[in-house]
Order: C-alpha cells, then sequence, then structure tokens
C-alpha cells in the first residue's frame, strides 16, 4: 500500500507539473519551440564569441547586442496595439520565417568568409525588428491557446522552463561545435530548427485568436494602453523593475565572453559551460515555479530573487575561478527566471483581456529594449574600467532598486487584492 501511494503521489505531482499540455494546441506550440529555441541560443553564443573573435572588442560585443535589441525598446508598444488587434497565430508564424531567413543569411556569410561587423549589424537590427513584434504576440498567445485561465501560470513556468532548458542545452552544444566546426554551423542548425515551430503552428486550431480592441484607431490604441499600464501601480511597479534589472543586470551576460576569455583563461567551451550553468539555474527554478498551484505569494518572490540576482551578479564580478563562477551563474540563473517568469504570470494575471496584448508589449519593451541600452554602455564602461568592475557596479544598483520595490509591497497588495477578488483567486472575504 505505501508504493503504491508513493506512485500516485509522483503520478500526482507530474501531472501538476504538467498540466498545461493537456491543452493540444499548447502542446503542439510546446514541442514546436522546444527544438526551435536550442538553435537560438546556439546562434546566440556563436555570435557573441563571433564578434570577440574577430574583433577582440568588448565595445563591440555590446554594440552588436544593442542592434538586436534596441529595436524592441522603440517597437514593442506598436506591436501591442497589433497583438490585440491582428490574428496572433499569423503573426507569429510571419516573425517564425523571417527569423529563419535571418539565421540562414547568417549561415551563408560565415560559410563563405563574408561576415563582417557590418553583416552583423545589419542582420541583428533585422532581427531584433522581428523580434519586436513576435514576442509581445507570444506572450498574448499563450491565453488563446490554454483554454483554462487557472492553469495560465503553469504554462507560462513551463515556457520558461523551455526557455531555459534550451539555455541548458544550446550553449554547451554551441561551445563545442564552434571549437571542432566554427560558427558558421551553429547558424544553420538554428536556421534548420525553425521548420519545427513553423509546422507546430500551421497544426494549432485557434478559435478567435485576436483580441477586442477592433474598435478604436491604431494611436488611441496606443495612447490607451500606456496609460493603462503606467496608471496602475501593480502594473507599473513590475514594469520599472523589470526595466531596471534589464537595464542594468542582464547586460553581464554580453560581456560574457570576456569572463570566460580574459578572465577565467577560457575558451569558447569556457563560455559554454557558463552560459550552460545559468541555464541550468533558470530550468530549475522554472520548474519550482511551474509546481505552484497558485499566484498568491508571487509579488514576495519577484522582490526576494531579484535580491538573490543582484548579489548574485556581484559576487560574479569578483570571482576569478571557474568552479566559483559556475555555481554563481547557477544562481544568477535561477533567480533571473523567478523574477521575470513570476513578473510575466502576474502581469498577465492582472491585467484586463482587452488589453494583455500592450501590457506585455510593455513588458518586452522592459525586458528586451532596456537591455541593449544597457548592452551598449556596459560594453562602454568595460572598455574603460574593466568587465569586473562594471558588472560589479550594475549588481549594487539592482540590490537598491529591488529594495524600493520590496519596500512598497504593501500598496501593492492593496491594489491588486480587488482584482484577485473579481478573478476568483481570493474570496471577497480573504
Amino acid at each position: 500500500m505505501s508504493r503504491a501511494y508513493e506512485i500516485k503521489q509522483k503520478e500526482s505531482k507530474l501531472g501538476l507539473l504538467f498540466r498545461s499540455l493537456r491543452h493540444r494546441n499548447y502542446r503542439l506550440f510546446f514541442i514546436g519551440q522546444s527544438i526551435s529555441l536550442i538553435g537560438v541560443w546556439m546562434q546566440q553564443i556563436a555570435i557573441g564569441w563571433l564578434v570577440y573573435r574577430i574583433t577582440g572588442s568588448a565595445l563591440l560585443l555590446g554594440i552588436i547586442s544593442f542592434c538586436s535589441q534596441f529595436p524592441s525598446f522603440l517597437l514593442s508598444p506598436f506591436a501591442g496595439v497589433f497583438a490585440d488587434r491582428l490574428d496572433r497565430k499569423n503573426v507569429i508564424l510571419l516573425c517564425q520565417i523571417l527569423a529563419m531567413m535571418q539565421a540562414l543569411t547568417l549561415a551563408a556569410l560565415t560559410f563563405t568568409h563574408l561576415i563582417n561587423t557590418f553583416y552583423l549589424i545589419v542582420l541583428s537590427i533585422f532581427i531584433g525588428i522581428v523580434i519586436s513584434f513576435e514576442m509581445p504576440t507570444r506572450q498574448s498567445f499563450i491565453l488563446d491557446i490554454v483554454e483554462k485561465r487557472e492553469d495560465l501560470a503553469n504554462a507560462i513556468a513551463l515556457n520558461s522552463s523551455m526557455f531555459n532548458g534550451a539555455r541548458l542545452l544550446g550553449p554547451t552544444i554551441a561551445g563545442l561545435i564552434i571549437g571542432v566546426a566554427g560558427e558558421g554551423l551553429c547558424f544553420l542548425i538554428n536556421g534548420l530548427s525553425y521548420i519545427a515551430v513553423i509546422i507546430s503552428l500551421m497544426m494549432i486550431n485557434v478559435k478567435g485568436g485576436k483580441g477586442e480592441g477592433n474598435e478604436y484607431d491604431f494611436i488611441k490604441g496606443l495612447k490607451e494602453g500606456f496609460t493603462y499600464s503606467f496608471g496602475f501601480y501593480p502594473i507599473k511597479s513590475i514594469l520599472l523593475l523589470v526595466a531596471l534589472i534589464s537595464l542594468l543586470g542582464m547586460p553581464y551576460l554580453v560581456l560574457m565572453p570576456v569572463f570566460a576569455k580574459d578572465i577565467l583563461k577560457g575558451g569558447p567551451d569556457t563560455l559554454g559551460f557558463l552560459m550552460g550553468a545559468s541555464g541550468l539555474g533558470a530550468f530549475g527554478g522554472a520548474i519550482y515555479l511551474a509546481m505552484r498551484k497558485s499566484v498568491m505569494g508571487l509579488a514576495k518572490l519577484i522582490a526576494y530573487f531579484s535580491f538573490l540576482f543582484s548579489v548574485g551578479i556581484s559576487l560574479f564580478a569578483l570571482s576569478s575561478n571557474l568552479w566559483i563562477s559556475l555555481i554563481l551563474m547557477f544562481v544568477t540563473g535561477y533567480a533571473i527566471i523567478l523574477q521575470m517568469a513570476s513578473s510575466n504570470t502576474l502581469l498577465q494575471t492582472i491585467a484586463d483581456d482587452s488589453r494583455r496584448g500592450r501590457v506585455m508589449s510593455f513588458f518586452t519593451m522592459a525586458m528586451m529594449g532596456m537591455s541593449p541600452i544597457g548592452s551598449f554602455l556596459a560594453g562602454t564602461i568595460a572598455d574603460s574600467i574593466g568587465a569586473q568592475e562594471t558588472v560589479f557596479i550594475c549588481g549594487l544598483v539592482c540590490f537598491a532598486g529591488t529594495a524600493v520595490f520590496a519596500k512598497n509591497l504593501p500598496q501593492w497588495r492593496k491594489e491588486v487584492k480587488p482584482i484577485y477578488e473579481k478573478k476568483g483567486i481570493i474570496s471577497k472575504a480573504g
């Protein structure tokens, strides 16, 4: 009886962990994305190594990252309006096709030895524009393919586990492939991996798939989305904290080739291991989040793990030992995914459905759009005072910003309580 009970408990936990996969559309999306994202992470590592190999410049690492992410800062709010008005599935499908073309172009230029800084900048800007429209639309699309709202938090957490499972595998594979066959093969694999997600999207059947905001003009919709997102404190506070972490915390990633090569005295395999350790931590964090049954307490987790992330990158900046650096990468990966995924879940939970696309566009703007500015600043400052000093200072500033968010949590809870009551997350008596 005891053995049977243990098996039943394990099955119950697995059912809880993977409950959103019961939805056919989400299951198809999950499988396609799982394959494609491994290639995406391989390409990201390959670009960073390629740039630093041919230029030796931390500044150019920052510039390339800036070019790939800055379009999100400019275009994401507009993309949010499209996400609330157009067929989300078709928008995502078009973006995947364009991303595949970009990867295959990178592969062709690298194999023919025509690749240079100019082409890297142009192609980085191109993929940045594609991501600007794809990401907020994809974030909004999750609720379209998960029929039960109570499974939304689990679906977002599984998305994060998928993203970071790929983040674990992709960089490690890329590091090994670069050492043997060069960066071009990584770009080719990424290009071919998009076939999986394109096929899965074509198999998805969605009823509707459009937002409810079709009755107003484009500019009015953009203005309304901004007023709503930054006029409601719970949403605004999350967006501002995400923006700060993305601006000053996440640029440590763009400097990772400097840490791998100059500080830890390694090669592309060292870079892959560092990114893999971060991905492993993030994967674990996402699994933990997927096991949660409710959104209650997520605001507190955002504050806690923002503190942990800030401390983690500050200590990483001081380390010159590979094993210590790998442990700290695991910790920061664990912390940042819980911070970002919890923020994503809460925003989608408390936002009005008719404005969800625009709220998520500002989330994309905060997460992706601020990062290139931070990458450019980090690359510039690192050229002057060093990568270690730059990352250490950024960690301290993120710690201070998190303290402000944590201090105002009582106000956050007070203002979000009526929404939780309306959606049945808590009882009116609670």
